[in-house]
């Protein structure tokens, strides 16, 4: 008689034990790390339980970070035959988790920043933000009456132009936070200071646009690695 091979499913375990089921009745801080990871794979392998590949993982790679340092290949080695829907659907809940966490330490920033009083602190700040240096970032710094920080938002990536850098939506985001002030700022990947003819004209555009919209635009920051331009210290503004 021919062998037929199965994909195992969470449905072929009985109800008590099958993760969805038991992370609705108790919660998910109720389960165990691989029944959360059996949850996202949804089904396993042939001839492999979705609860034991998700174990099969665990055991392997000893946590979830380890396992979201593993490469593609590593995960299929060690559970044959998953395929690329799951491990993306992974890739997904890693992906998500890492912003959640991004979320938290970026408002706890908030909550503990300082006063923006001179273009040193606007520049550090804008410097942690950037990870990549060989494209231009188009930062938003939103205060309030006090000069206190009240969001950063990075409005474009690429080429500062002036068709990039709208009005809109550099003031969509000073609108959102209630901001009374805003910095703006973006790196030069060519590392060095000095303002382009594009970033004078933005500037000049942007005051314009914040004057008749009750905001002042207060600074604009230029960033590279060991050095800055601000358009107010040096008398731009």
């Amino acid at each position: 008689m021919k062998h037929l091979s199965k994909t195992f499913k969470v449905s072929d375990l009985p109800v008590d034990e099958r993760p969805r089921e038991r992370m609705q009745r108790l919660g998910p801080e109720a389960l165990s790390t691989h029944e959360l990871l059996a949850i996202i794979f949804a089904s396993g392998t042939k001839g492999m339980p979705v609860t034991v590949a998700a174990q099969t993982l665990m055991t392997h790679f000893g946590s979830l970070s380890k396992i979201a340092e593993a490469s593609d290949d590593e995960i299929k080695s060690m559970v044959r035959g998953i395929g690329t829907a799951k491990i993306l659907r992974l890739r997904a809940c890693f992906e998500i988790a890492r912003r959640i966490e991004n979320e938290r330490k970026y408002e706890n920033d908030l909550t503990r920043s300082p006063k923006i009083t001179n273009p040193l602190q606007a520049y550090e700040m804008i410097k942690k933000k950037l990870r990549v240096y060989k494209k231009e970032h188009f930062f938003v710094v939103s205060l309030n009456s006090r000069n206190k920080i009240i969001g950063i938002d990075e409005i474009s990536t690429g080429t500062l132009e002036a068709s990039i850098v709208h009005p809109r939506e550099t003031f969509e985001s000073a609108i959102r936070h209630h901001a009374a002030k805003i910095i703006i700022a973006h790196n030069h990947p060519s590392d060095d200071p000095e303002p382009s003819e594009d970033d004078i004209s933005i500037t000049r555009r942007l005051k314009e646009a914040g004057l008749i919209m009750g905001i002042e635009l207060i600074d604009h920051i230029v960033v590279c690695k060991s050095c800055f331009f601000s358009f107010k210290e040096k008398g731009f503004l």
